[in-house]
C-alpha cells in the first residue's frame, strides 16, 4: 500500500474538479447503484495515470454531455473499493488505471491501461466524449 501523503496530490488531481473518492466496497455499491451516468476511474501512481488517464478525464469533462456523477478509487490503497469496482467492470480484466462508464449501473464503456498508456490525454478525452454523447 502507499502512503497517504504519496498519493495525496494523485487524488486531488481528480477531487479538485469533483470526483468523489470511495474507499470501500459499500461506496462502490453505492455510488453504482444511482440512476444516470457514473464515470469511475481506477486511479494510479503510475506515469500513464498522470500524464494521459486523469488529465484526460478532467478535459472530457468539458463536453456539453458528461456523466452525472464522477467518482475515484485508488489502486494500492483503496483495496476493498478497488476490488469492487473492478468486481463491476466485469468481462475486463482488472488494470490500472483504467476509466469505466456505467449507466444506471450498467457498464457501458471501458477504456483499459492498454487503451490508456501511450496515448495522449486528448485522444483519452475525446474517446470519453465519444461515450458521454451517446450514454450522457
Amino acid at each position: 500500500m502507499y502512503p497517504a501523503e504519496l498519493v495525496k496530490p494523485m487524488r486531488e488531481d481528480l477531487t479538485k474538479v469533483g470526483f468523489e473518492e470511495l474507499h470501500t466496497a459499500q461506496d462502490v455499491d453505492a455510488a453504482l447503484a444511482k440512476e444516470g451516468t457514473t464515470l469511475l476511474v481506477v486511479n494510479s501512481v503510475c506515469g500513464c495515470a498522470a500524464a494521459n488517464a486523469r488529465p484526460g478525464a478532467r478535459m472530457s469533462l468539458q463536453n456539453e454531455k458528461h456523466p452525472d456523477h464522477t467518482v475515484t478509487v485508488f489502486a494500492g490503497v483503496d483495496k476493498e473499493a478497488v476490488d469492487k469496482a473492478r468486481q463491476h467492470m466485469v468481462p475486463f480484466p482488472p488494470s490500472s488505471p483504467s476509466i469505466a462508464l456505467f449507466k444506471d449501473g450498467e457498464l457501458v464503456h471501458m477504456l483499459e491501461r492498454h487503451h490508456i498508456e501511450g496515448r495522449p490525454a486528448e485522444i483519452i478525452a475525446e474517446n470519453l466524449v465519444d461515450a458521454y454523447n451517446q450514454y450522457c
